[in-house]
């Protein structure tokens, strides 16, 4: 059977639209890949009173909508709810009612704003009967499901929210509380979760509520290999002094909550240094939170000097030694914390960790000097060095560390949606080329035929 040009075409183009197809699928299985979130039933509480103006509310929509594209949606994965108040309570989308995230999208898009008072102690009192309930699609109560709700407002509610949002939380859902505007910041504390730097946001103005998306997709990611040993290298030399190495222990601690603490994930250990080092406990020796943070409140202030470089060496040739406890394999994170300038020579020690595959942040207050704090710290520097002059600050320093737990083979990355359509962009340049090349065959086809 000979092929007419028009005919050769339609099948050429036929069939490379199936290959466009297997492209396209090709890369959103990379990006869905790149993040898998953990098992979550999450409620969106969202203030829609007559403070809300039409067009803020359809900003509140496009950032429920990229939060929720960041999420590995499905029955058994994350499911997703959404609840919108003023004076009254509407249940918008139930965690049973779409198991997709085009579904949740679409329904998203078409919610209205009711445009009357700020009943907010009554929405979360709904959200804990109804919408969190099994009828409505929530799972039963367990260790390997979270539930969280995300209660966005502008105002001052007209009723008390701190008595039921701590039932909420008694009842073992986590609430993060996002205002904007003029809202009133101490009501978004009654409401949020512990820590409080971690679940209370808030933004100047509905039109840059945008800006939250990633931290909402990095606070429901969960790696699939996050097995890490992370230890902290901590300046205890008398220029501290007491009162603040009291607050580099909450420091601390701030960062082991962000960690999946447990025998076959995050492994934590510590070691402080003055004039000499003193390892307070090794890797694997806590593997739970309660007992972990207990250790780290008994540690004594050693006083003296300041021997980073002697440190950096303990560091490297024993903390992530097997006989101080690492786990072979096993990514290995080192966190070093100063206020002043090395006495001794980093750079050999500084060197050496790096090159045995050490994630190195390092962390510096006061007197600290930035060029050694640069120097210790893993590429890119700037995403692994930080600085404060003052000590009450190393809070902001504790939720701008994100340690990445994964092996580097198979990253753990939230951004997947600009993974996704940067892989797209490729296969489409790609499936551009191809109809290029096709093109000018058909071309010399037709000539020939001609």
């Amino acid at each position: 059977m000979t092929l007419t040009p028009p005919l050769f075409l339609a099948l050429t183009l036929g069939l490379m639209g199936v290959q466009a197809t297997v492209d396209l699928r090709t890369a959103a299985a990379m990006a869905a890949g790149l993040c898998k979130t953990r098992p979550t039933d999450l409620v969106f509480i969202v203030d829609s009173s007559r403070s809300v103006r039409p067009s803020e509310f359809e900003q509140v929509k496009v950032f429920l909508a990229k939060v929720i594209e960041g999420l590995d949606v499905g029955p058994n994965a994350t499911r997703v709810g959404v609840v919108n108040y003023a004076s009254r309570v509407k249940n918008e989308v139930s965690l049973k009612t779409h198991r997709t995230k085009a579904a949740l999208v679409k329904a998203v898009t078409k919610v209205e704003p009711l445009s009357t008072g700020t009943m907010t102690g009554l929405a979360i009192q709904f959200a804990l009967n109804v919408a969190f309930s099994e009828n409505e699609g929530a799972r039963v109560k367990s260790p390997d499901i979270s539930k969280v709700a995300i209660i966005v407002t502008d105002g001052r509610p007209q009723d008390n929210v701190k008595d039921v949002a701590q039932r909420a939380r008694d009842a073992g859902i986590e609430i993060f509380a996002i205002g904007v505007g003029r809202v009133d910041m101490s009501t978004l504390k009654q409401m949020a979760s512990e820590p409080l730097d971690d679940h209370v946001d808030y933004v100047e103005s509905y039109s840059v509520i945008e800006k939250l998306t990633k931290k909402f997709q990095e606070a429901f990611c969960a790696c699939s290999n996050s097995a890490t040993d992370v230890v902290f290298l901590i300046d205890g030399s008398k220029s501290v002094r007491p009162e603040n190495f009291e607050l580099v222990k909450k420091w601390i601690n701030q960062i082991v909550d962000k960690l999946d603490v447990s025998d076959s994930k995050a492994h934590v250990g510590l070691v402080q240094y003055s004039s000499l080092v003193r390892q307070e406990f090794p890797l694997g020796r806590h593997n739970n939170k309660k007992d972990l943070k207990e250790a780290v409140k008994k540690m004594a202030y050693m006083e003296r000097g300041t021997m980073t470089g002697q440190a950096l060496r303990y560091l490297t040739d024993k903390s992530f030694s097997i006989g101080h406890g690492a786990r072979p394999g096993v990514s290995k994170v080192g966190i070093v914390f100063t206020d002043g300038r090395s006495q001794d020579y980093i750079g050999d020690a500084a060197k050496k960790a790096k090159e045995m595959g050490f994630k190195m942040y390092a962390v510096g207050v006061g007197n600290a000097v930035e060029d050694e704090l640069k120097e210790i710290a893993s590429e890119p520097t700037g995403e692994h060095y930080f600085y404060t002059a003052d000590f009450k600050a190393m809070t902001q320093i504790a939720k701008k560390l994100q340690i990445n737990i994964c092996q580097e083979e198979d990253p753990c990355e939230c951004d997947s949606l600009v993974k996704f359509q940067k892989k797209v962009e490729e296969a489409l340049q790609a499936l551009t080329k191809k109809v290029e090349s096709m093109s000018k065959r058909i071309a010399l086809l037709e000539n020939k035929i001609v």
